[in-house]
């Protein structure tokens, strides 16, 4: 995802990505069997589905953008998020 392109989603995402992001993260917070690893993001992380069938998963962190392949992780932020 090109710069521009990055920054563009994030001024139309707004809060309610933001808001999914904080659903998602608190849900996998209150797992026991979840451990922080030392080199875990420190700054605020925006996640991205772009297709809901996919197990693919875009991260973005800072200035970095990381994709992720994971379809249960996938499924438990569509899930977190709700709606439509």
């Amino acid at each position: 995802m090109s710069e521009t392109s990055r920054r563009n989603f994030l001024a139309a995402a707004g809060a309610g990505t933001v808001a999914v992001g904080t659903v998602a993260v608190t849900s996998e917070a209150a797992d026991a069997s979840a451990r922080m690893r030392p080199d875990a993001a420190k700054a605020a992380v925006v996640a991205y589905v772009k297709n809901h069938r996919s197990d693919e998963l875009r991260l973005m962190v800072g200035e970095r953008e990381v994709v992720v392949h994971d379809r249960d992780l996938v499924t438990r932020i569509l899930n977190a998020a709700g709606g439509e």
